[in-house]
């Protein structure tokens, strides 16, 4: 059945109901009216209309894609995060969040409409049956997949299954096509992107969500970097949109001290809930920076609110996301369920950084880019008449998110036409995989940051890639004063795409890639909160 007839159907029935009926006795004389008793309760009209679809619909009816219909429907009309979920996204979602899934264990890329393995993953099926990194993804069965703009997440579902399920992919290397019957498994995921030292005393942690596992992944990094001699704490949360409430508390954990609220919560049916650190946290002496930005949401905004209204660390970058509402999940015995919205959390001060709920509301970070509020912190939505106060006194403001101590814009000053081509084009990363696959040998051994650097000084990258960019598109810095301006900034990033192909990974290129990152630049600023307060 149509799914747009569908909702038009649903919305016409729900919408006025037994005037609806009532219309259609007028039109046909003669025929008996139904009259619906509508006494029975809150919710007695959707169940009557369902039934009297059920009843008298002039054709067979879906019954399964009517009620999921509704189910969205309904829930779209309560906030943006009450939402439906049919088994197989739920599961999806789930598995994204539990710290495993299933599947064959390799994380890729698709350069130039072929997917190239990026990883491996360690002890999982596919390393222990001979894939490589590098290898490119050919067929998944009998299903081709290269060459044929096969969208990336069908290969992932294709990939994907459960454990003790076999599946064949073939793959090519060195111009050899190999199949790999792979027996499927489960996969351990991480949630921490990238861990090492800035310099001497400065550690840097990328977590990219709140996973199951969070919390002892972000233990067993500190440990390292402690080792290592870490003083303070760059702690990236840029593009983290969330996940798990229990792991942002415990990564507060952390750095608070014993009492010290983190976040409360509290709803029309939730009593109010406080919850404070214990005091034990391992990083309560650390110097903490929090990077955010506009994709940083949910537990991100938990974790650097708790940090900001304490006057902990300094929160850097720029206006998060801006979700604060709470889901509980409500699980259906067919594998379907619903995430509804229960209650608000509020930050130690008494901020809901939950923003409006628009007519836009999905498209607000276009409309913060039309509002040039990505490059000027004076055109930051700041409602002056939420204002809230941290322990130490410093004016701190709800209703949209967290705004930074310290604002750094979107660095558009190296955008030139040659960069703006390139960049449309995806050429850093297809001449990254082109390099790789001359120097496959080369690359796979190194293990070493140092020595990572070296080759990648020795490697003639610039003149590469330039060639390959005038032979693959055409493409050629007008003058040699356009390449000048933007040489450092594109050539760190073919560097960090190239540097990912060792073995060193997603270390390699966030190491090599945050050189020409301007908010990492201002985090190794010295900040104090004092000053901040000042400025306040």
């Amino acid at each position: 059945m149509n799914r747009n007839f569908i909702y038009s159907l649903l919305a016409a029935l729900l919408g006025v109901c037994i005037g609806a009926l009532a219309v259609l006795c007028f039109i046909t004389p003669g025929r008996s009216s139904h009259k619906m008793d509508t006494t029975g309760g809150e919710w007695s009209k959707i169940d009557l209309v369902l039934k009297g679809i059920s009843s008298n619909y002039v054709d067979t009816v879906d019954h399964k894609a009517v009620t999921e219909a509704a189910l969205e429907s309904i829930l779209q009309t309560l906030d943006p995060h009450s939402v439906y979920m049919p088994p197989v996204e739920l599961k999806a979602s789930e598995d994204d969040l539990s710290g495993n899934f299933e599947g064959i264990g390799i994380q890729f890329n698709v350069p130039d409409d072929t997917a190239r393995v990026l990883e491996v993953i360690p002890g999982g099926p596919a390393e222990k049956i001979g894939m490589q990194q590098g290898d490119r993804l050919i067929k998944v069965d009998t299903t081709v997949i290269a060459g044929v703009k096969f969208p990336q997440d069908s290969m992932v579902r294709r990939m994907k299954g459960p454990s003790g399920t076999k599946v064949t992919v073939t793959v090519l290397r060195d111009g050899s096509y190999i199949p790999f019957e792979i027996t499927r498994d489960k996969i351990p995921m991480h949630s921490i992107d990238a861990s090492f030292m800035l310099n001497d005393t400065t550690g840097y942690i990328r977590l990219t969500k709140f996973a199951k596992t969070t919390s002892n992944e972000f233990l067993l990094a500190s440990l390292e970097l402690l080792k290592d001699g870490m003083k303070s704490l760059v702690f990236d949360l840029r593009d983290n949109s969330g996940g798990y409430f229990d792991q942002a508390l415990q990564l507060s954990n952390f750095f608070l001290d014993k009492g010290d609220e983190i976040v409360y919560m509290e709803g029309l049916h939730r009593k109010r809930e406080n919850y404070r650190a214990d005091g034990k946290g391992l990083l309560r002496d650390i110097s903490l920076t929090v990077l955010i930005n506009e994709g940083s949401a949910s537990s991100s905004e938990i974790f650097a609110g708790a940090i900001q209204d304490n006057d902990r660390g300094v929160i850097i970058g720029r206006r998060s996301f801006g979700k604060g509402l709470v889901q509980e999940p409500f699980y259906m015995s067919d594998g379907s369920g619903i995430r509804l919205t229960v209650a608000r959390f509020y930050t130690p001060s008494g901020r809901c950084i939950q923003k409006p709920y628009t007519d836009d509301y999905h498209y607000d970070i276009y409309r913060r880019y039309a509002d040039g509020e990505m490059v000027a912190a004076d055109s930051m939505k700041v409602n002056r008449e939420l204002e809230y106060t941290t322990v130490g006194g410093r004016k701190v403001y709800g209703g949209g998110g967290i705004i930074p101590d310290v604002f750094v814009p979107v660095d558009t000053t190296r955008a030139t036409d040659f960069y703006i081509q390139v960049t449309r084009k995806a050429l850093p990363m297809r001449f990254a995989s082109y390099f790789y696959d001359q120097h496959r040998s080369e690359l796979s051994g190194i293990e070493d940051f140092s020595v990572l650097l070296k080759y990648l000084d020795s490697a003639a990258l610039e003149a590469g890639f330039l060639k390959y960019a005038a032979e693959k598109d055409g493409l050629r810095p007008s003058a040699p004063q356009e390449w000048s301006e933007m040489h450092d900034y594109l050539m760190t990033q073919v560097r960090a795409l190239v540097g990912r192909y060792s073995k060193l990974g997603d270390k390699a290129f966030y190491h090599i890639y945050l050189e020409i990152d301007n908010m990492i630049d201002e985090a190794l600023k010295p900040h104090s909160i004092d000053l901040i307060s000042q400025k306040s």
